[in-house]
């Protein structure tokens, strides 16, 4: 199941996501304040998958982004990084914009539920995360006419 997000989800989705960082490195560095990070400036809406009343997922849109969309571990493959893409281009539509997203290159499985679902690469370039360290980072655009 997919709902919005409630603020008393915030620790089980900390919890989540930790194990998501130990398993796959997502995110790329462990935040200060994860639960800060999970509720970024701009945020728009977020959601949560629910799988026998636990929580396994997790998406943001912020503004026409789509942001912090990870799956746990034991989760992967049951389609929910999907239906949760999914909740966040039909926020979005209603909005009138259509979403876009970044993500590191190194991250192929994310890349490919992306252009399963028909999400067009618009850009590649290598961004300085700080420390010296350059990530490639693709950015795709959901199907339809171009964002404005």
């Amino acid at each position: 199941m997919i709902r919005k997000r409630r603020d008393t989800d915030l620790d089980a989705c900390v919890a989540l996501l930790a194990a998501v960082h130990a398993h796959s490195g997502y995110p790329h560095r462990w935040p200060d304040d994860p639960a800060r990070w999970l509720t970024p400036d701009g945020l728009t809406e977020a959601w949560v998958a629910e799988a026998d009343g636990a929580l396994v997922g997790h998406a943001a849109l912020c503004g026409g982004e789509v942001s912090r969309l990870w799956v746990a571990p034991a989760a992967r493959g049951t389609g929910l990084g999907g239906r949760l893409l999914r909740a966040a281009e039909t926020r979005a539509a209603a909005r009138g914009v259509r979403p876009v997203l970044a993500v590191k290159a190194t991250d192929t499985a994310a890349i490919g539920l992306y252009e399963r679902r028909g999400w067009i690469r618009r850009a590649t370039e290598r961004q300085d995360w700080g420390d010296g360290e350059a990530v490639t980072v693709h950015r795709y655009e959901a199907p339809g006419h171009p964002a404005h």
